[in-house]
């Protein structure tokens, strides 16, 4: 295997990832370096992409490929690991039967399309980690893991809640003398079976509408989610739902990039 395919797209050293949408970082949480510390995204610590002027503080903001082909946190040398739909610090663990399951289970492949600017993970066994009677079923083979920023609206006023309150207040009343039926509470099945609101970081990116494209809360912190793409369904619409999942890959240097004397 050459040293290219080894890399998987991204470049050799060490480097940073910016979301395009957003321009925030990959950041592992507090600068933790504990087992399943979630990797945020953050406004970046650290303009500078020359080693030796960099703050060693903001390492945590620095990745690279290990020789083995795992996607690495500097700040650590953990390598990332999925669970759920997000990214991770993992600890290397000991192998577990039945083998693969949640706990003990081969690191994700990521890898880097600088055609599409995406960063996609591949895995050698079910994300689910279904029990061993179950583990019959290819469909996760036939889907794509792409990693997206979750974008943050910025919450409502006092206005914005109050004006709210005034429309539903004269809905009711409204419905009531037109013989319209009252509003039910939603049942436990119903809560089960998913039919109630998905807060902001569960929304399916191809469902939301033009509320959900907004990303101006005041917060600092985006989170980073693994999306699942099935074959069937629809791609990202809109500007902003396509740079969600683009990042821009940033190789840190060794020294100043000398500038060419004029003649």
């Amino acid at each position: 295997m050459s040293a290219n395919a080894q890399l998987y797209g991204f470049p050799p050293g060490y480097f940073v990832i910016r979301n395009l949408a957003n321009g925030r970082l990959w950041d592992v949480g507090g600068d933790d370096v504990e087992d399943s510390v979630e990797i945020l995204l953050w406004p970046e610590k650290e303009k500078s992409l020359v080693e030796t002027l960099r703050n060693p503080d903001a390492n945590n903001q620095v990745f690279f490929i290990d020789t083995s082909g795992a996607l690495c946190s500097r700040s650590s040398g953990h390598a990332i690991d999925v669970e759920g739909d997000r990214l991770v610090l993992r600890h290397r663990r000991p192998i577990s039967q039945p083998y693969p399951n949640e706990y003990s289970h081969p690191l994700p492949r990521f890898s880097y399309s600088r055609e599409t600017q995406h960063i996609t993970a591949s895995f050698q066994c079910d994300p689910a980690y279904p029990p061993p009677a179950a583990q019959t079923s290819t469909a996760w083979m036939r889907k794509t893991y792409v990693l997206s920023s979750i974008p943050m609206p910025k919450p409502k006023s006092l206005l914005d809640n109050a004006s709210a309150f005034l429309s539903s207040a004269v809905i009711t009343p409204i419905s009531f003398f037109s013989g319209g039926t009252a509003q039910r509470k939603a049942t436990p099945e119903e809560v089960f079976g998913g039919d109630i609101d998905l807060t902001e970081d569960e929304t399916l990116e191809q469902d939301r509408g033009v509320e959900g494209e907004a990303d101006d809360s005041p917060e600092l912190l985006r989170r980073l989610r693994v999306l699942t793409i099935g074959q069937r369904d629809a791609p990202a619409e809109g500007d902003n739902a396509r740079k969600r999942r683009q990042w821009q890959i940033l190789p840190l240097r060794t020294s100043v990039a000398h500038r060419r004397q004029l003649k």
